[in-house]
């Protein structure tokens, strides 16, 4: 839960954004949440990384130096013990219309908030349901957090609803893509499975993290794979990942559940040690 906030625009504080805006017109933009703390943006360069491929696949005039410069000055004045921090660039402003203009100049806002939680901790395992929204298909979006989260804001609204703490969310043939805020994990006879993200979902930093350095780290690879519920209901162990939460359990989605959590209690050690 956040506590305090404040915003940047363009490096300076405000409390409001100019319009006309594409960001906010036409979700025209990238964002990232990067987790802070005590004052520093936690694997930054992950985030500027992807960030810059949204700029790319987007056609977005290249900000990511401006981008940079702007989060490590806000970092530098956060004193908070843990803070979570969106940077979002929007196209600017244009003329009327869905055309963008040929003079594009990027906008970042950058917000930065208070947590109280202690986000050195793993979280307890989380429950979950199905969500009913299917993502569409859009290859030529898939990966990227561009602002448009339409889909995921009425997950969201279900989650709640429905007093759990997440939602797997499906695509339009019914493969596994992720939870509503992150990236999703199983455990099968000794093999750590993600689902591919070719068509839809987000290429999650944590998930990253996980497939690069924390599962090597303690004797696993991940096979990214087309997965089913199926896949799913046979899985050993599951959990998700995330920036403000690395990776959480999972005990339960529906009527299934799961009572042992070693893989992603390994993972999460090796997370800790990055912090230390």
């Amino acid at each position: 839960m956040s506590q305090r906030s404040e915003i940047w625009l363009d490096g300076t504080p405000t409390v409001t954004l100019p319009l006309p805006d594409r960001g906010f017109d036409f979700g025209d933009g990238v964002f990232e949440t990067i987790l802070m703390h005590q004052g520093a943006p936690l694997f930054a360069d992950l985030h500027l990384e992807r960030l810059s491929l949204g700029l790319q696949a987007l056609a977005i005039p290249d900000c990511i130096a401006a981008a940079r410069e702007q989060l490590d000055s806000v970092a530098s004045a956060t004193h908070w013990r843990w803070a979570v921090l969106r940077l979002s660039v929007s196209r600017g402003s244009g003329q009327r219309g869905y055309t963008p203009s040929d003079n594009a100049v990027p906008r970042i806002l950058i917000s930065v908030s208070q947590l109280d939680r202690e986000c050195g901790q793993m979280m307890t395992a989380a429950t979950l349901c199905f969500a009913k929204i299917r993502l569409a298909t859009q290859p030529f979006l898939a990966g990227i957090k561009h602002l448009n989260r339409l889909e995921q804001v009425l997950a969201s609204a279900q989650v709640k609803a429905e007093g759990v703490d997440e939602a797997i969310v499906l695509d339009q043939s019914g493969h596994l893509v992720s939870v509503v805020a992150g990236n999703l994990f199983l455990v099968h006879q000794g093999e750590l499975l993600t689902p591919k993200l070719d068509n839809c979902g987000v290429l999650g930093t944590r998930r990253r993290l996980v497939i690069e350095r924390w599962a090597p780290a303690i004797g696993l690879t991940v096979r990214e794979s087309t997965l089913t519920v199926s896949d799913l209901q046979a899985a050993e162990e599951v959990f998700y990942s995330n920036s403000l939460r690395a990776v959480r359990p999972i005990a339960r989605i529906g009527q299934q559940s799961w009572n042992t959590h070693g893989v992603c209690e390994a993972i999460f050690r090796c997370y800790q040690e990055e912090l230390i």
